[in-house]
């Protein structure tokens, strides 16, 4: 006996099925012959000419689409919604470690200028000193 959550999904399957198949229909559909106004069939032209989407068909497949981007855009949505405390906790955390290190490198200049012994003074040759 099959669960419930797998008829669902079995249900969800089959319109996305459908919903793909009616778009695919639509925009492989042959035109609609047309009928001719005076009797006289047009020329015919070199380029055969691309396929005409009526504009139910065209509604329907703007409708499709708007739908597929809503869905896309909720799932979307829900995974950020998700992930985005795990993100903030890791900017933190890389924001903390970046504070901790620059501590670091400043506690280790200061010791290293504390602890270093003290250098001679030197005289620079042309440098006009007084005495007194």
């Amino acid at each position: 006996m099959r669960g419930r959550r797998g008829g669902h999904q079995d249900q969800q399957s089959r319109a996305l099925y459908d919903l793909s198949a009616l778009v695919l229909n639509l925009i492989r559909s042959p035109p609609a012959p047309l009928p001719f106004s005076h009797g006289v069939p047009p020329v015919p032209s070199r380029r055969s000419p691309l396929p005409q989407i009526s504009p139910a068909g065209f509604a329907s497949l703007l409708l499709g689409i708007s739908l597929t981007l809503m869905l896309c855009g909720s799932v979307t949505f829900f995974i950020g919604f998700v992930l985005m405390p795990w993100v903030l906790g890791l900017a933190m955390l890389f924001y903390v470690a970046g504070i901790v290190s620059s501590l670091s490198v400043f506690g280790r200049s200061i010791l290293c200028y504390a602890t270093a012994p003290p250098s001679p003074r030197k005289d620079f040759p042309g440098k006009i000193t007084k005495t007194i």
